[in-house]
């Protein structure tokens, strides 16, 4: 299989939070062609985000859930992530197999590769995310000439806040002009330039919404109120399609350690918490504050259901704002791994979209 040139590997390693250095030695396993139909070991490189909008990868991966449901013929890697836009471009160069990522990430890569590369095959959580800003602002339009942050340009966040200050009637534009100044920056790096006064605010998942309330920071959008139940898709589970049709069977595995990690968080969220703490410490060198991630905690739903209409919506607000254009949705969930799973289980099934 060619090798990635070294400059390609090297723009992959600064968009990677954790582990992106070794990406040139693991491109070659997982999901090459020549694994189609092959019995024995196989390789899954899983990659998702140190934050509690991912909970169910952080906790599958700190409490062994993901490693005891793949079993021993499958060896795990993983890697992290500041923003979905990396993490795809991890799969398209094909150092990824799956990954936990946003809704419009995911509608980018399935229309940038016209529907064949990837298949979502699990929702994870809904809710966690917030506009933060200064305490003297207290509605749209005194946004107006202020910079507000984003985790990427084109990431999940990005699009909402574009598509909320549009429907204010105030304009953005990708380079960062318009009636507000979209700054796009790392999650981390915002809390501390909202500290110095650099950005007005942010529109960023927990648990940097709490991070910049604790900042002294308000919250002018709870996310949640703009959806239809206050349920909205923040984090699914997607799959490369090669490695899907190439080992099956090792993608349901990892569907029901999905499936198995919510149960642990649902139903310990005291000991769940402890582990999002701990790993994202050996990730980052420092644990998290359990009583930042308690605070958090209830603007969360951990959920198996994609919530499919909620990604339809957000692809519609993508349009709007032109970071992308109309995609043919059909063909991107697969949930029949899911659906067994959880039929299995006794737990009622997701309606196929």
């Amino acid at each position: 299989m060619r090798r990635l040139p070294l400059r390609r590997l090297v723009t992959l390693a600064t968009l990677a939070a954790v582990g992106a250095a070794t990406l040139g030695t693991t491109a070659a396993c997982g999901g090459d062609d020549s694994d189609a139909g092959a019995s024995g070991p196989v390789t899954l490189r899983l990659g998702y985000f140190p934050n509690i909008t991912h909970a169910p990868a952080v906790v599958g991966v700190e409490k062994g859930i993901f490693k005891e449901k793949l079993g021993s013929d499958v060896t795990l890697e993983t890697k992290t992530f500041n923003a979905g836009p990396a993490a795809i471009e991890a799969v398209f160069s094909g150092a990824l197999d799956a990954t936990y990522i946003g809704p419009n990430p995911t509608v980018n890569a399935f229309s940038k590769s016209k529907g064949e590369a990837v298949r979502v095959v699990s929702g994870a959580a809904s809710g966690g995310v917030a506009l933060v800003v200064k305490p003297g602002i207290t509605s749209p339009e005194q946004l107006r000439g202020k910079k507000i942050a984003t985790p990427q340009l084109g990431n999940t966040q990005d699009v909402a806040l574009r598509y909320w200050l549009k429907e204010k009637g105030l304009q953005t534009t990708k380079e960062g002009g318009g009636d507000v100044k979209v700054v796009p920056q790392e999650n981390a790096q915002t809390v501390e330039t909202f500290g110095s006064g650099a950005i007005d605010g942010a529109w960023v998942p927990e648990p940097f919404v709490s991070r910049l309330v604790n900042a002294g920071g308000k919250v002018l959008v709870d996310e949640r109120d703009l959806w239809p139940d206050k349920k909205f898709v923040i984090t699914n589970l997607l799959v490369s399609t090669k490695f899907l049709k190439a080992h099956p069977d090792v993608v349901k595995k990892l569907v029901e350690g999905q499936v198995a990690a919510n149960e642990f968080v649902n139903t310990k969220p005291d000991d769940a918490q402890q582990a999002i703490s701990e790993h994202i410490g050996k990730i980052t060198g420092k644990p998290l504050d359990v009583k930042l991630i308690k605070q958090a905690w209830p603007t969360l739903e951990f959920t198996n259901d994609p919530i499919a209409s909620s990604l339809k919506t957000g692809l519609d607000h993508a349009v709007a704002v032109g970071l992308t254009q109309p995609v043919d949705l059909n063909g991107l969930y697969e949930l029949k791994f899911l659906n067994e799973v959880l039929k299995a289980e006794g737990k009622p099934e997701v309606t196929q979209p």
